[in-house]
């Protein structure tokens, strides 16, 4: 897609990071993008798509009364999702460095009262965490294809110009 992913997986590489991935609306298009570089074998750990909301409690351990309360598009759901993952991709039991993921509604049809391009996505790791809201407008392969780079983006904001900046 981009040459920022490249950037991005090198970026990463450099500093010995890893990443973990969890995905919903997006079905594995971030994970895809994260791999496509060469390199990112040295970076992305693996993906889970928890496309089933009871996924998302039971291999991300988002909180199952979150998801009963507020449904599976929501921030907090977003922001669990991405620390979950760091577990859950755990290789001899040292997580991902970084977790990223995403939720929220591809279209056409709204999903528990939020229209299509209501998305969130979130990053988790030792920089800190971020959700970012989106409201994303396009057919669903549009909203997707928007929800992976602003992936790369809010990766790119906390994790590499952060550790730039010396944090």
């Amino acid at each position: 897609m981009t040459d920022r992913t490249a950037e991005l997986i090198g970026s990463l590489a450099t500093r010995g990071l890893t990443i973990g991935v969890a995905e919903s609306l997006t079905g594995g298009a971030v994970c895809a993008e994260l791999v496509r570089p060469a390199g990112a074998s040295s970076v992305v750990v693996g993906g889970i798509v928890a496309y089933a909301t009871s996924l998302k409690a039971r291999i991300l351990q988002v909180d199952p009364e979150l998801l009963a309360a507020e449904g599976a598009v929501h921030p907090l759901v977003a922001a669990q999702m991405a620390a979950g993952v760091r577990g859950a991709v755990a290789v001899n039991g040292v997580p991902a460095d970084i977790g990223v993921a995403t939720t929220g509604v591809a279209g056409p049809s709204s999903q528990d009262g939020h229209e299509p391009g209501t998305v969130y996505i979130a990053v988790d790791g030792s920089h800190g965490s971020a959700v970012r809201a989106l409201n994303l407008s396009g057919a669903r392969d549009a909203v997707r294809a928007a929800t992976v780079l602003a992936v790369i983006d809010l990766l790119f904001e906390r994790v590499i110009e952060n550790v730039a900046d010396g944090e």
